[in-house]
Parts: C-alpha cells; structure tokens; sequence
C-alpha cells in the first residue's frame, strides 16, 4: 500500500483529487460560458484578471495564516469558500442572469480563497506522512494533478457542448465542498514551532527566513525567468505558429503528448530515488527549453511532439524534485510561508511572458524569438547548479528502492 496505508494521507489525496478534477473542468468552461453569456469580448480577461489579482496579492498573507493556524482548518474554510463562490458563479450563469460586476466578484473571491488553500496545500503533506514517504506521496500527488489535466478539460467541453459551461462550475464548486468536508476528517494541531505573532510579522519572518535559504531563492529566482520563457513562447507564441504550420488538431495533439509525459515520470518518480534529487530536478527542467527551440526552427508535427514529450518527462521529474526536496529541508513551521514566496516567483513571471511575447515576435519574428525564449530558459534552469547549495543537496529516502 505504500503511502497510501497512511489514513492522514488517503483522506488528504482523495480529497484533494476530488478538488483537482473540479478544477480542471473551469477554465474551459468559464471560458464558453463568458463568451455565450457576453457581447463583450474583453469581459472574459477581466473576468480571469480578477481572479489573478487578489491571489497573487495575498499569497504572502495566506503563507503566514497557514504556518500559524492548522493547516487543515485553512484548508476546510478555503476549500468551502471556493465551493460557495463557484456555486453562485455557476448559478448566475444557469438562470440567464449574467452580470459582469458579480461574476468579477465571485471570481475575485474565489481568488482570495485560492491565496490561502495554494501555500496550505504545499505545507501540510510532511503532518500527514513520513520523511522517507514525502517523494512517493509528491508522485501521487503529481499523477493526480496531471491526470485531472489530462481528463478535466475533456470533460468540461462535452459538458459545455450538451448542458452548457455553467454546470461545470458548478461540478467545480461542489468538488471544492465534497474536499472541505473531507478535510475535516484530518484534524491537526499546529505545527510544532510556529509563531503566535501577528500575520504581518510572520510575513517579515518568512522573508528573512527565504533569504538565508540559499538554494532556495535561487531556484525561485531562476524560475520566475522560466515561467516567463515558458509562457511567452508555449502559451502565447506557441499557437500562431502551430496555426501557420502544423494546425490546430496537431497542437491540441502536441500539448497531449506533454501532459502524457508529465503523467509518467510522476508515476515513475514513485519508485525511483535519486541521491541528487535537486540537482536531477534542475537538470530534467532545463528539457523544458525543447519544444521551444524546435518551435523556433523546425515546427514539424513529429519533431515537435517528440521534443514536448521530453518536455513534458522532465517536467514530471522536475516538479517532484522540487516539491520533495523543500519539504524535506525547510523547517515544518516555515514550509507554507516559503511555498508562498516560491509561489509568487513563480506566478509573477507569468503576466510578464504573456505582455512580453507579443511585442517581442512583431519586432524580430515569431520563430527567433520562441528559439530566444528556449535558449533563456535552458540557461535560466541551469544556472542554480553552479551554486554549490544545490549541487550539495542530497535525498535521503527511508525505503530501499531504486537509485539513480
């Protein structure tokens, strides 16, 4: 059984994939749903910026609340908070009644929650499971996550092409009820450690504690440069030149292959332990730079499905690397804290890349500038491995299992 023989962990992961699955199926939804509810085509980005907003403003807050309070009490309130505005959302929707102003409100709502469940989430699986567990419960948790990727969307288009977009925002507000209540089964007490002070002060703490942490802040560092590569060349620039070469059917079919790829190595990270795990991480993140470059040179179907299947394996290790290692090494009461300013360097870069991509491709052309943006983030992911904190970084699994 593994992990999973962990009653803590078994509520958390069911829960949490229940929660996952919902949210899946919202972006696509809200997206037709907005755009058949509204005459205004700016009205959907207005919607989604108000959800952006007050999350990325108040990650730092919900860092400091979840490392002070029990993280599964965060995690109940949040999760209820999303399930109510995502159920008002989907009701305004279903009854005709579309009304930009409340929708931005229930979204920025649902945005606010969103600020405290992302840093809670990240914090609270070392309460649930042993050190030695951490990479296994990682991969679960990995697998779950890419598989809601995989099938959300999936689901979410038949449901809008039969019954309409508002019927899964409110599948999604009533997942985020089912893991509320779900988490009330877990009853923690708070982390050994954390400080009584106000939220404020565990703000400046946890800012203090990020700087001292070296490997910590330059892989954030670095990876706020990836995010903006990542998401200026794939999201942005990615579907123009698919649209002038491959068409659209292959690019949905490319981003397939992608999520597959991540599919797998979260499965196989269950099983494999690297001694090195961080710098394994650093290095199958760099492969994301592939399909950025063969984007830029070469867009052919099969060269640029093979290269974001490469992308997309190292994404899976990467991101299990990651997650494993700063909770094996940061302090229990500084872990949520951290993964909110890891959060936010990470999110921050995304709007940069979205703004950027464009101007930059009208002034140098699409394919030098998604070639640019691969050769960024290969050297943006590598640079962290010339700082001996990272290279030094090792991963102590209690279990035998395989090495690499």
């Amino acid at each position: 059984m593994g992990v999973l023989a962990s009653r803590r962990f078994a509520v958390f992961f069911g829960a949490r994939s229940v929660s996952l699955v919902g949210s899946a199926m919202t972006p696509v939804a809200l997206a037709f749903a907005v755009l058949d509810a509204s005459p205004e085509s700016g009205d959907l980005g207005i919607v989604l910026a108000a959800n952006m907003v007050p999350m990325l403003t108040l990650l730092l807050v919900g860092g400091s609340v979840a490392d002070r309070f029990p993280r599964d009490l965060v995690l109940r309130l949040a999760n209820l908070g999303s399930g109510a505005t995502q159920l008002v959302a989907a009701g305004v929707l279903l009854t005709g009644n579309y009304s930009l102003p409340f929708l931005v409100c229930t979204e920025f709502a649902n945005g606010v929650f969103t600020a405290f469940t992302t840093p809670a989430l990240r914090g609270i699986v070392p309460q649930l499971v042993e050190r030695g567990l951490l990479r296994q419960a990682n991969s679960l948790l990995s697998s779950a996550r890419n598989l809601s990727k995989v099938a959300g969307p999936s689901v979410a288009g038949i449901l809008v092409a039969t019954v309409g977009g508002g019927w899964a925002i409110a599948a999604d507000g009533v997942s985020f009820v089912v893991a509320g209540l779900a988490f009330s089964f877990l009853r923690l007490p708070p982390v050994a450690g954390s400080s009584r002070a106000g939220i404020l002060h565990g703000i400046r703490e946890g800012w203090q504690a990020f700087r001292r942490i070296t490997w910590l802040w330059q892989i954030v560092a670095a990876f706020t440069v990836v995010n903006i590569a990542q998401t200026g060349v794939w999201q942005v620039l990615g579907p123009t030149i698919a649209r002038a070469t491959i068409g659209e059917v292959s690019w949905g079919a490319v981003l397939s292959v992608r999520a597959a790829g991540v599919l797998i190595t979260g499965v196989v990270m269950y099983r494999v332990a690297a001694r090195r795990l961080l710098t394994l991480g650093q290095v199958c993140a760099a492969l994301a730079a592939t399909p950025l470059i063969v984007l830029g040179t070469s867009p052919g179907f099969v060269a640029l499905a093979a290269a974001a299947l490469v992308a997309g394996l190292g994404s899976g290790v990467a991101n299990v690397a990651w997650d494993t290692t700063v909770q094996e090494n940061v302090p229990e009461h500084l872990l949520s804290r951290m993964a909110a300013y890891d959060d936010f360097g990470s999110y921050v870069g995304i709007p940069i890349g979205q703004l950027s991509a464009g101007p930059l491709a009208s002034s140098f052309g699409t394919g030098p500038v998604a070639t640019a943006g691969g050769v960024v983030l290969a050297v943006a992911a590598a640079v962290p491995l010339l700082s001996p904190a990272v290279r030094k970084m090792r991963h102590t699994p209690a279990e035998a299992g395989s090495s690499a």
